[in-house]
């Protein structure tokens, strides 16, 4: 058996690591804007809306990872909420961007398949992406709950105000930030099943 010495390979490891614990030392700091999020989560829940989730690339996985934990917790016991990533349909996708152009795609879908008591949660990394943003901006119309998780200085979502309620990982890295993506959403679920198991949620 070979053992193969990187000179300074822990170096870089205590730098990477020192990269992500931050952004989750801040995302503990935000403590106060999560437990916001996940009562206004759970009181939409309660009147019968589902979880419709987004994002473009890395973060399209990402919401259809969202969308199973609500529906399906892995966690048995819990309650399973209803919840659809708008990234799974490709037919849907590729004809809205044919038709309508690509910064329409996530916004018409929510004009056709939400209701007034839906949460529509947009991810982006950079908080630049225009069709995140598209539709966020569509569902604040609509009177829908807008929830975006973003990265580093929250781009053009966080100067929006599409979002009544906006997590930022203020991290430059994508990979970071979709790092911490998904323990934010995580979080979310966990305390979303916390509050919706209040006697004053009943």
């Amino acid at each position: 058996m070979t053992t193969i010495v990187l000179s300074g390979g822990s170096d870089l490891v205590d730098e990477l690591s020192h990269c992500r614990t931050r952004p989750l030392a801040d995302l503990a700091l935000q403590a106060e804007d999560v437990a916001r999020t996940c009562r206004s989560m759970a009181e939409r829940f309660h009147r019968g809306g589902k979880l419709v989730v987004f994002g473009n690339g890395g973060p399209s996985t990402d919401a259809q990872h969202v969308a199973v934990e609500f529906v399906h917790p892995v966690i048995v016991g819990k309650r399973a909420l209803p919840a659809l990533s708008l990234t799974s349909d490709v037919a849907t996708l590729t004809g809205i961007a044919n038709r309508c152009g690509y910064t329409e795609t996530f916004a018409q879908q929510i004009r056709c398949l939400t209701e007034p008591a839906d949460i529509v949660m947009g991810l982006s990394a950079d908080g630049q992406c225009r069709n995140v943003l598209r539709g966020l901006e569509v569902a604040k119309e609509l009177g829908l709950l807008t929830v975006a998780l973003v990265g580093g200085s929250g781009g053009a979502i966080s100067a929006s105000r599409a979002a009544d309620h906006l997590l930022a990982v203020r991290s430059a890295d994508p990979l970071v930030v979709k790092e911490v993506h998904v323990t934010m959403y995580h979080l979310l679920w966990e305390l979303v099943h916390v509050f919706l198991e209040r006697p004053d949620m009943g």
